[in-house]
């Protein structure tokens, strides 16, 4: 077993933050109308992907009807369908669909993690809960060799990246970067570009759009590094 299958079985059975925990694994008794008939992972969600990419997705938290349901992140609602479209279109995966584990999805060139691993109410975790969960943060991406690109979606997945550098070491740029659509600074040997995320509530209000994220998305696969 690698060392990354022994961390993705870690983060598999964590229970550290009680808050987390009662949602995730009340949502997954509960579930959604639709999927009634399905049972739910209700448990943390490790990444998923191509072990040696040089570009890291960075989300925010599990989905409690998405990831939180299917056991793979940004798999199994609206805000995955956009981005593993996305990805799809870039060349970095074989297939547009990422139904669940077992579908035949594979990325290459890319990994896809969150640093917040439980779904938590409202999509809004803890300040705690995000230091929590910072040492799953570190050590996923520690695994990563050749990890060189961000692509941060959201103010709260740009954060995390620039003090996952910052608690490696690097020197941050002063000021400390802003998250915006589009920004792209680089920190010591790394580049991180911001981009809202794909969340349904962006996408459909047409905030985000295909080709607003196929840009961002270009310009991380073609920065230097």
């Amino acid at each position: 077993m690698t060392r990354l299958a022994v961390l993705r079985d870690e983060i598999h059975a964590c229970r550290r933050c009680p808050r987390l925990v009662e949602h995730r694994e009340s949502v997954a008794i509960e579930k959604r109308r639709a999927y009634r008939d399905q049972t739910y992972w209700g448990r943390p969600v490790a990444g998923f992907g191509d072990g040696r990419a040089p570009l890291i997705v960075v989300g925010l938290a599990p989905g409690a009807h998405g990831a939180n349901r299917t056991g793979r992140v940004f798999t199994g609602d609206r805000s995955g369908d956009f981005l593993y479209a996305a990805l799809h279109r870039a060349g970095l995966a074989n297939q547009a669909e990422s139904r669940g584990p077992g579908d035949g999805l594979t990325l290459r060139g890319v990994y896809v993690l969150c640093p917040v691993r439980c779904a938590p109410p409202d999509n809004a975790p803890l300040a705690e809960e995000i230091a929590t969960c910072s040492d799953f943060f570190d050590r996923e991406l520690a695994l990563l060799p050749r990890r060189r690109r961000f692509l941060a979606l959201g103010a709260l997945a740009f954060s995390a990246v620039l003090d996952h550098l910052a608690r490696r070491g690097v020197a941050l740029p002063t000021p400390r970067p802003k998250f915006g659509h589009g920004v792209a600074v680089s920190c010591g040997p790394y580049r991180l570009h911001g981009s809202y995320h794909v969340s349904q509530q962006n996408t459909q209000t047409g905030r985000l759009t295909a080709a607003m994220f196929d840009e961002v998305l270009r310009a991380a696969l073609e920065a230097p590094g």
